[in-house]
């Protein structure tokens, strides 16, 4: 019997949990996105779901969607070998086609948010999140249905416009957390900044070796260390912070000069 591949079984296992939790025909569509679609999962890489429902979840749904969706995806020895952290976006259909911005998501999971569930806390739904119109990008991209109808059938082509403007928008809350999440934070500028100068969505090191060929000298190091600990060649050490600000804010730059007027139609 040929070995059973551990991320097929997580993903089941996922899938699982949502029919559990939902009534039949809410469930759109479900899909893979992100390293497992594109250049294949690393070491610290997230599994990336994304979900399209058919209406807003009700606090009940949502509460099991959560109860669900926590046992597939916790960081410790309780949850098995080779699955990884779960991090999964529900948005409602009718929200998000026709295209509008800025979009907004119903749900979303992630281990960022486990000391709000271990309290009992529901993950906030906010009036608009742009960073979804990068996701729905992606997914249209990837092209990897779970389960239900293809992500053409219900998520329509974001205008480059809006990808552009979603890059903007997100900067400032993606720059507080450079102190504290230093490693993904330089590796989404570069992403940022990749997408803004070519048009495509390319995954973390890939973004990264296209900024790296590109930055000057001094810019280099802290984003270097950065992806060789993202693809597991060696472990995150600490990153002098006046290089991480300084690096950031040459990467910012360079995003607004790439595209310099993101907001115009």
């Amino acid at each position: 019997m040929p070995d059973r591949n551990p991320i097929e079984d997580q993903i089941g296992a996922v899938l699982e949990a949502l029919q559990t939790a939902l009534p039949p025909g809410l469930l759109a569509g479900v899909y893979l996105y992100g390293s497992a679609v594109a250049d294949g999962l690393r070491r610290d890489s997230d599994l990336d779901l994304f979900a399209v429902i058919a209406r807003r979840l009700t606090d009940a749904e949502k509460h099991a969607i959560v109860g669900g969706i926590v046992l597939t995806s916790r960081r410790d020895h309780l949850r098995p070998a080779g699955w990884r952290p779960v991090e999964l976006t529900i948005v409602v259909r009718d929200e998000v086609r026709p295209w509008h911005y800025p979009p907004r998501f119903d749900l979303q999971y992630g281990e960022w948010l486990r000391d709000d569930i271990a309290d009992g806390r529901l993950p906030p739904s906010p009036d608009s999140s742009p960073d979804v119109a990068l996701l729905v990008t992606m997914v249209r991209g990837g092209n990897r249905l779970l389960l239900g109808r293809p992500a053409a059938d219900l998520l329509d082509p974001v205008p480059q416009a809006d990808v552009m403007r979603a890059i903007s928008d997100e900067i400032p809350s993606l720059l507080d957390d450079l102190a504290s999440d230093t490693r993904n934070v330089l590796l989404t500028l570069a992403r940022m900044w990749t997408t803004v100068a070519t048009g495509e969505v390319r995954s973390k090191d890939g973004a990264a070796a296209w900024a790296l060929s590109r930055l000057p000298a001094k810019h280099r190091p802290v984003l270097e260390l950065a992806a060789r600990a993202y693809l597991g060649e060696s472990e995150d050490a600490a990153y002098d912070a006046r290089a991480v600000e300084a690096h950031a804010q040459h990467v910012v730059v360079q995003i607004g000069r790439a595209h310099p007027n993101p907001k115009s139609d």
